[in-house]
């Protein structure tokens, strides 16, 4: 780092928050610190070692499950309301806090090693000291350690070469250049350490496309904008070192500007979690409240004859006292009906399914070695209940690999069919190029004329091809002689460029002030005077150019539409010609462009490049003022033709999108290409057939008719809801000439009037604001590079994936998150309602059946993992069947399986079986004796026999839910029950006794009841009671009332069964029986019909079941 220069000039004071514009010196730490800008120092973690304990414990109690029981705990502690001990609610609680403390402490140490992995080898002097006005070194291969005002380097006119890999995941090279008087600095540190300029730019700002600023350096000013910028996260390349002055530090650079907080995406069924929780803490309530008002008129009619006995305070003898402490000691017994690892065990299956995209080899792009990727764990159900697909076309649905194909040249046009091509019939031969040394080998074109026409100098075909190798942004390296490689920033500029090439009009080099090009292999050179760039409002790009005979010309691309307006007058019938041209490209599907030009007078042009100098100067409004003067200068443009591009389709595209549409998926395409080119697309990919009515909605405006500029803007707030109904109406959406913006906007329309849930998938930076607006976003690490992707939900490499996203991960992530929250709420409510029951019998004391310790490891223990691989594991079908039957992806776009009504049949289902494990026990009991004749109606051999009864049942009925077994679920279901009977047995031996007597004195309690065969009855009448219900209203409802998985389910056995009997003759019809009541699908009453079907009739018969 050089010594700072120190100066005295007052800056004018600014209060802290309140920066408007920027005022930076060079070389003058004091004079810049007075502005209180931000040092370099970054913080990226959110926790420190000190800090970690105190803000996630005070973040996690924000959550209202685990501020309410906190809340119990506190209760607990008051010994006049509680009938539990503190652990049966701290240990519950303390696991929850400390599973969900280590993710959120891991997830923070991987976002702060990514965000600080490249900035600790940026350069010498650690970059934490780096102060705004600093003027730094940067050395091939570094990065770039602060945002940096380029001031000279060591490449000739002050350019230098940048990867912007971390910023945009684009690893082509970026050009950027100095001015030409600080590239005269050179490294000559003297001269840079008395440098002192002073940069007046724009506030600290997250646009990474953009800067707006001025260096008043020596008594003139020079326009500075993002092409003089080095940003922080960029990497120099190629360049052997380079100097810049620090304009943004820290958290005020436009990397970290980028890094605040993405909005939260949360998954419908997140919502109605939340809606369920409240809903179940009023039930408790209520609970409480009726427990409560019957301890009252207890104590009023029946307890009040014993106060006497029980020595109470006299405070303690009102009825309605006792009641009111009542209420608050069964809130704490029936706290578990709320389900306080519930959250905990949502994140964990969550997690589950994502790594199962992760590591899904079918969704691995080999040629990239690219990997399907979750970058989200919050939103894998919701993609089994997509119901409209958003798709960006270039990149998504095509290669983006583009290949320059025809052309249109002065009413000419040029170039074999491309699907003739396509189908191999093409009768021109490819274009011999060997008379240009400087062709690119790989380049093919099979229209022979062009060449000709290129040999015999003919001046607007020429003027054509000299207008594609002027007109872009392209750098050349040239690794040896003649071989040639273009660092273009799109694929559309290089293969134009590339295409120059091969007629004979070859882009060798550039500088910040010339061009130069060998035409038809004679070097010429072309004074670059201005580069009106391309953006999303104008559309095209423009260059002013004088070349060797000084004459000035503007060369222009742009959308046809937008050149259109803008040609001279005597250009319309040159345009009609190429329009018809432009129709029948587009047609075939090819990306096109209109090309134009205009001489120049030296006079008006002058006076021009003034504004220019002034505008490109202006703080306040510069884009408009520049947008305004490229208007202005961009007039009574002469038509030269224009270009046709192939971008092929991605393979399985067609394939993909008549699957999702037999999943009732509702594509819509969103694409900038004009109306032809996305009509030819939508027939490519099947989404438009010949039987289709065809309604046009072009630029988002209904058109109508022969009057080409009478259009109604369909996203006003008036008609966007006609716009809605019209498109839904609609089998097919493709939605053309849309601006990136428009594309969020059409999102946010159906995400809006639609409860429904959006995908949006895009490739490229223009799809990231339709990414993120949708419900689930999905990038495509295509030739566009990564904004999309870091923008995403989901990533991966090829359109075909995201069939198997939604129909295979969406789908079995939706199943599964549905099955668990309908077994937790159930396995819930019928442990915890027991106590209710007991109450009533009890005389409302508050007394709990089971013991401490079985409350305390139910649901951490006993039952916890079983669920959890039923959630992580189950499959109601295979894959293949998945993507067989696209209709099984129905029942999560229409919620089915978990909403609020299979919500109160789950917890009515819990609530019966509550009932039923209390009071068979209970009329068991009454009248039960020993087998040596005492009774055993002890308490402590009630809650054993009730607590074995409530395991076995919610195993078995677990096993009923499970539709795929694995050895994971066999293990955690065996193991389960295992280590119940272990621990209750362990916590009822002598063993234990001897070193906590007071924390478990009911010694043999569980070997004096289960050895009883009359305790063993009761236990299997109880679980018998509890399932078979179940057992047949779920047959009966098969049978009646089959669903789409039961009818895939019945298809997938039939055909394992006709795979079966055709390997068997007629007279093995007894064998085939077997085989059919293997498989399930037989009733007694229709065995014998059975038996007289061949395997053709077993078909027809059972296809009628259907």
């Amino acid at each position: 780092m050089l010594v700072p220069w120190r100066g005295f000039w007052n800056p004018r004071s600014k209060a802290p928050g309140q920066e408007e514009e920027r005022h930076v010196k060079a070389n003058d730490r004091d004079y810049n610190e007075r502005f209180t800008y931000a040092d370099n120092h970054i913080k990226t973690a959110k926790y420190t070692f000190y800090t970690f304990l105190p803000i996630n414990l005070f973040e996690q109690f924000q959550r209202f499950a685990n501020a309410y029981f906190l809340v119990l705990l506190i209760l607990q502690l008051i010994p006049e309301i509680s009938s539990l001990s503190w652990f049966t609610t701290i240990v519950p609680l303390v696991l929850v806090l400390t599973i969900t403390a280590v993710k959120d402490a891991t997830d923070d140490y991987v976002k702060d090693i990514c965000c600080l992995y490249f900035f600790y080898r940026i350069q010498k002097e650690k970059w934490m000291n780096v102060r705004v006005g600093d003027i730094i070194k940067l050395e091939n291969n570094q990065f770039v350690a602060a945002d940096v005002l380029l001031l000279s380097s060591s490449e000739p006119y002050g350019l230098c070469y940048i990867e912007t890999a971390e910023l945009d995941g684009e690893t082509n090279l970026k050009v950027r250049q100095a001015l030409t008087v600080t590239s005269d600095l050179g490294a000559d540190v003297a001269k840079l350490a008395d440098f002192n300029g002073e940069v007046v730019c724009e506030p600290p700002n997250n646009k990474l496309d953009k800067f707006i600023g001025t260096l008043y350096w020596k008594d003139n000013k020079y326009s500075l904008d993002n092409e003089k910028m080095l940003l922080r996260g960029c990497m120099l390349r190629n360049t052997e070192w380079c100097f810049g002055m620090v304009i943004f530090a820290g958290l005020q650079t436009k990397l970290m500007q980028n890094c605040g907080r993405t909005k939260f995406k949360r998954t419908s069924i997140d919502r109605l979690m939340n809606t369920l929780v409240l809903w179940i803490f009023g039930f408790l309530i209520c609970m409480g409240i009726i427990l409560a008002i019957g301890n009252t008129i207890w104590e009023q009619r029946v307890g009040r004859n014993f106060w006497a006995y029980l020595l109470w305070d006299e405070l303690l003898s009102s009825a309605v006292f006792s009641g009111f402490l009542t209420f608050w000691s069964y809130i704490i017994i029936l706290n578990t009906v709320v389900p306080i690892s519930l959250y905990v065990s949502v994140e964990v299956l969550r997690l589950g399914h994502s790594y199962f995209i992760n590591w899904d080899r079918k969704m691995y792009y080999s040629r990239k070695d690219t990997p399907a990727e979750a970058r989200t764990t919050t939103l894998n159900e919701e993609l089994g209940q997509v119901e409209f697909i958003f798709s960006d076309k270039t990149g998504t649905l095509t290669q983006n690999i583009m290949v320059f194909s025809k052309c249109s040249i002065n009413g000419n046009t040029y170039g074999e069919n491309i699907g003739s091509i396509q189908m191999g019939h093409n009768k021109t031969p490819c274009v011999d190029f060997s008379f240009n040394p400087l062709m690119d080998r790989k380049f093919r074109f099979h229209d022979s004329s062009l060449v000709e026409a290129i040999k015999l100098e003919e001046p607007l075909v020429q003027e054509f091809f000299r207008l594609l190798a002027l007109c872009h942004t392209v750098m050349p390296e040239e690794r040896s002689e003649g071989e040639l490689v273009y660092q273009a920033q799109s694929p559309d500029e290089g293969a134009l460029v590339t295409a120059a090439r091969n007629f004979g009009f070859v882009f060798r080099a550039r500088t910040p002030e010339t061009i130069t090009l060998y035409e038809m292999g004679q070097p010429v050179t072309y004074q670059l005077l201005a580069i009106l760039d391309f953006n999303n409002v104008r559309k095209r790009m423009s260059v002013i150019v004088r070349n060797p005979k000084g004459q000035l010309k503007l060369y222009s691309k742009g959308a046809d539409t937008i050149i259109f307006d803008r040609l001279e007058p005597a250009n319309e019938e040159l345009m009609y010609t190429t329009s018809e041209h432009l129709n029948e490209f587009a047609g075939e599907g090819l990306r096109t462009l209109a090309l134009a030009y205009k001489d120049l007078d030296e006079d008006m042009f002058d006076e021009w490049m003034k504004k220019l100098l002034f505008a490109s100067a202006a703080l306040e409004n510069r884009e408009e003022r520049l947008g305004a003067l490229y208007e202005e200068v961009e007039q009574g443009l002469m038509l030269l033709g224009a270009t046709a591009i192939e971008d092929k389709l991605q393979e399985g595209v067609p394939e993909t999108i008549s699957c999702l549409t037999l999943a009732n998926i509702k594509i819509w395409v969103l694409t900038g290409d004009k109306l032809e080119t996305a009509m030819n697309i939508g027939y490519s990919c099947n989404m438009l057939r010949d039987d289709m009515n065809e309604l046009f909605t072009d630029n988002m405006a209904f058109r109508i008719h022969l009057i080409s500029h009478l259009q109604a803007h369909a996203l006003e707030a008036d008609l966007e809801q006609i716009l809605l109904d019209v498109a839904c109406l609609c089998k097919t959406v493709i939605c053309c000439r849309v601006t990136p913006l428009q594309k969020a906007q059409v999102v946010e329309l159906v995400k809006r009037h639609k409860r429904a849930v959006t995908l949006a998938i895009g490739d490229g930076a223009n799809d990231v604001s339709m990414i993120k607006t949708a419900h689930i976003g999905v990038g495509i690490s295509g030739q566009e590079g990564m904004q999309a992707v870091l923008a995403s939900d989901y990533s991966f490499a090829q359109f075909r994936y995201l069939q198997r996203l939604l129909l295979v991960h969406g789908r079995w992530s939706y199943h599964r998150m549905c099955n668990f929250l309908c077994y937790f709420f159930y396995k819930n409510f019928a442990f915890t309602l027991v106590h209710f029951w007991f109450g009533f019998l009890c005389g409302f004391s508050a007394q709990t059946v089971y013991d401490q310790w079985f409350i305390t490891l139910f649901n951490i223990v006993y039952t916890s993992l079983p669920v959890l691989a039923m959630g992580v594991f189950d499959q109601d079908v295979n894959e293949q069947y998945s993507l067989r039957y696209p209709n099984l992806y129905r029942p999560g776009q229409l919620n089915l399986l978990f909403n609020k009504r299979k919500f109160f049949t789950c917890t009515l289902q819990g609530v019966c079986t509550s009932f039923i494990l209390f009071f068979i026990p209970y009329g068991a009991f009454l009248c039960a004796v020993r087998d040596d004749g005492s009774h055993i109606s002890d308490q402590q051999s009630f809650a054993v026999t009730i607590a074995t009864s409530l395991v076995i049942v919610v195993s078995v009925q677990i096993g009923l839910d499970t539709n795929y077994w694995t050895a994971v679920n066999h293990f955690f279901i065996w193991g389960s029950l295992a280590v119940y009977f272990a621990i209750l047995f362990a916590m009822n031996s002598d063993g234990i006794f001897r070193i906590f007597p007071s924390q478990f004195p009911f010694v043999g309690t569980a070997r004096n009841a289960l050895n009883q065969k009359s305790v063993w009855l009761v236990i299997l009448l109880t679980t018998v009671v509890c399932i078979m219900p179940v057992v047949a209203m779920r047959f009966l409802k098969t049978d009646l009332h089959p669903t789409q998985t039961d009818k895939a389910s019945i298809r997938i056995k039939i055909t394992k069964l006709l795979v079966f009997s055709e390997q068997w003759t007629d007279h093995h019809s007894a064998q085939t029986l077997t085989s059919l009541n293997m498989f399930g699908i037989m009733r007694s009453r229709k065995s014998n019909r059975l038996l007289r079907l061949n395997s053709g009739g077993v078909e027809k018969y059972l296809c009628r079941f259907l």
